[in-house]
């Protein structure tokens, strides 16, 4: 039996405990942040575990698991780092050749007047979004240049605390009427793919982002296969083992919204029948090279 590691409790780990340790991989709840942990004595020894899920989302707290775990992860620390700069992301997806919706990052402090010039170079709305946040923290839409301008001044307030790390935004053209698809992708292979659609109310009332933790719903879909190779080059692009990638279709035309090196497991039902056979096995092969 393997143990692992996994640093969040909540949808995920309640719903991979079960199928993994069918398959030889006990999970268990390590929590890193919240919490007061005595370095001298810690709560875990370095051999309790063989291998670790997906590295801890913050990125301090996270040091501090590697240091008393000792484990290797399926998804390590510069797997999340990098998912996580969405400008990073598209950069490297634009120069591989892989379609991305058409972006320009903004790192403050900037002009009001450069601003004005990249609101300008769009049709509107536009979609303004925070470089490092998840579950659509932050994402707002701007019809006009004021309301623009307006977004803009609340994130220059907001990096004006020391404390905040990243002081960088996108400002992305906004795809009226796409279909939102998260696709998985283990070990550069197709897992499963689910449409996140917003519920017709929600529509009627003005939301328009498709996050689940905002009130969307994930259906499994049967994604067509040059879908699916998209998604497959994208996690081969970035080098990310275990990867939630996001398609956004309009008509014809499909690009890479955003990836998630951290993705939530979706219900078994929504996934390729093998998904935990290969899941387990990716697990047995981090243990083996941990060793």
């Amino acid at each position: 039996m393997i143990d692992l590691a996994v640093a969040n409790d909540q949808e995920t780990f309640q719903r991979m405990r079960d199928p993994l340790a069918e398959r030889g991989v006990r999970a268990h709840h390590v929590p890193v942040s919240e919490r007061v942990v005595p370095l001298g004595d810690p709560p875990w020894s370095p051999d309790e575990f063989s291998a670790g899920f997906v590295y801890p989302g913050r990125m301090m707290e996270g040091g501090v698991a590697d240091a008393l775990l000792d484990v290797a992860w399926l998804n390590d620390r510069d797997a999340v780092l990098t998912s996580r700069n969405k400008a990073d992301v598209l950069a490297r997806l634009d120069r591989a050749g892989l379609p991305v919706p058409r972006t320009e990052y903004v790192s403050n402090d900037v002009s009001e007047s450069e601003l004005t010039a990249v609101f300008d170079r769009f049709e509107p709305p536009v979609v303004v979004k925070p470089n490092s946040t998840t579950r659509g923290v932050g994402v707002a839409k701007a019809h006009d240049l004021d309301s623009f301008l307006g977004i803009c001044d609340y994130l220059s307030l907001v990096h004006d605390y020391r404390a905040t790390d990243d002081r960088s935004f996108l400002v992305q053209e906004f795809l009226p009427g796409a279909t939102d698809y998260r696709v998985m992708v283990l070990e550069g292979e197709y897992a499963g793919a689910v449409e996140r659609r917003l519920p017709d109310d929600a529509v009627s009332s003005g939301q328009w982002k498709h996050n689940v933790h905002r009130g969307a719903e994930a259906t499994g879909v049967d994604l067509p296969e040059p879908w699916r190779e998209l998604a497959e080059s994208v996690a081969r692009t970035l080098e990310i083992p275990f990867v939630g990638v996001d398609l956004l279709v309009t008509g014809e035309a499909v690009v890479v919204n955003e990836t998630n090196a951290r993705p939530t497991i979706d219900e078994e039902t929504k996934y390729e029948p093998d998904f935990y056979d290969r899941l387990a096995a990716a697990i047995r092969s981090r243990a083996r090279a941990g060793d």
